[in-house]
């Protein structure tokens, strides 16, 4: 068991709902760019970190079977409630999949590359992916277009949240995260992909003021110290209600995908 994945297992813990109800699902155009590097659909689909499944059932219709596999079995139990014929899940780590040799033909991690430890992780994605196949590590960049004022607000948010941990010791060594920066290098290096490259997309979704706030507070920022951030995330709740009210409005998540084929 490697003690990494699990503190980051634990990162978290009691934000399934919150998680589920905030974070973008995945939109369909990396599944086409997928689709079209293999020159069809995919038979099987593993979906690394899939949490609550958002990145998991886009592929319905576009493979035969998909797997989503996540450490953490609270985010399992919302990912299940939704489960389907041709979607499961699994309990495990990124670098312990206990899936067979040669298994898929697309492995992918959607806002989760970064948690995992990337050699490892790499290693065990090469032993399931059948050749030819593609890996794909897909983020989006928190806040999503929608204000500057808004995004400003975030901003300074998140850089009381670092500060907070800077000074949080136990806090601090509770988790690590692998930039993702790096990712396209570290598909390069690998040596297991004869391709590799990096594209970059945006897509729009519906919001409101709660859930621009309940963004924020899926990322788990209140775990820093409840009593040292409550402060700032009241203000950062101000400041997105005086901004949007009670009204919908439209943001633009902005992905990068960096993909491997083997």
């Amino acid at each position: 068991m490697n003690s990494e994945a699990e503190k980051n297992a634990d990162r978290f813990l009691g934000f399934a709902d919150i998680y589920e109800q905030a974070r973008p699902v995945m939109p369909t155009y990396p599944v086409n760019i997928i689709k079209k590097y293999l020159g069809g659909n995919p038979d099987k689909v593993v979906d690394l970190g899939c949490g609550t499944g958002l990145s998991t059932f886009i592929w319905e219709n576009h493979c035969n079977s998909v797997i989503g596999i996540d450490p953490n079995e609270e985010m399992l139990s919302v990912a299940r409630k939704k489960q389907t014929g041709s979607v499961s899940f699994r309990l495990a780590f990124s670098h312990e999949t206990g899936i067979a040799d040669d298994f898929a033909d697309v492995v992918m991690c959607a806002q989760s590359f970064h948690w995992m430890e990337p050699t490892q992780t790499l290693a065990e994605i090469n032993r399931i992916l059948k050749s030819n196949g593609i890996f794909a590590a897909i983020d989006y960049d928190l806040p999503p277009v929608c204000s500057w004022k808004a995004e400003k607000a975030y901003d300074e948010l998140f850089h009381q949240v670092e500060l907070i941990e800077q000074a949080n010791t136990a806090f601090k060594e509770s988790f690590i995260q692998w930039d993702k920066n790096n990712h396209l290098t570290n598909i390069e290096n690998s040596g297991y992909f004869r391709f590799a490259r990096e594209i970059v997309f945006s897509n729009t979704e519906k919001c409101t003021s709660e859930r621009l706030i309940n963004l924020a507070l899926s990322q788990g920022i209140i775990k820093a110290g409840p009593e040292l951030i409550s402060g700032y995330i009241a203000a950062y709740k101000t400041v997105i209600n005086d901004i949007f009210g009670d009204q919908e409005f439209d943001v633009d998540f902005c992905y990068r995908m960096r993909l491997g084929v083997k």
